[in-house]
């Protein structure tokens, strides 16, 4: 680890505390028949519904392949509704994912929240929130380096 920069760690500790966070989440959603990636799907759709599945692609983590399988279930399942009018298929919540998502909702924020307000009191959160906003923002400007 010598060889390390201070940024290779940051992102390695990242990395790694992203795959237990979602590990653990998919755990805990499991209760309610969900995953982390049906779950952010569903509240993207429940934010900006009525949208398309482009729309809704640009807004996730799950590739244009993998979005459409999982509408695909999640329609089967009776999670989402997606209605032709003329060109365009949009894509909404049933009744039933509505009612699931204002209990899993709160649960859910609770659970990841409790992740940063176990260790971090309110102006590190602040102050972490800031950072990472930062360095998000310019990881979308980001090129990769020419070969």
């Amino acid at each position: 680890m010598r060889n390390n920069t201070i940024g290779s760690l940051i992102w390695l500790r990242l990395m790694r505390f992203t795959n237990q966070s979602n590990q653990m989440s998919n755990e805990f959603l499991k209760r309610f028949d969900l995953t982390t990636a049906q779950f952010d799907v569903l509240m993207q759709i429940r934010i900006y519904q009525p949208l398309t599945q482009m729309e809704l692609a640009e807004k996730v983590t799950v590739t244009q392949g993998g979005i459409s399988r999982m509408l695909s279930r999640l329609e089967k399942e009776g999670y989402i509704v997606r209605k032709q009018d003329w060109k365009t298929k949009t894509i909404n919540l049933s009744a039933k994912t509505e009612a699931i998502l204002d209990q899993v909702m709160p649960e859910q924020l609770a659970f990841q929240s409790s992740f940063f307000d176990d260790v971090l009191n309110e102006e590190e959160q602040q102050t972490l929130y800031t950072l990472m906003t930062r360095v998000h923002k310019h990881s979308q400007k980001k090129e990769l380096p020419p070969k």
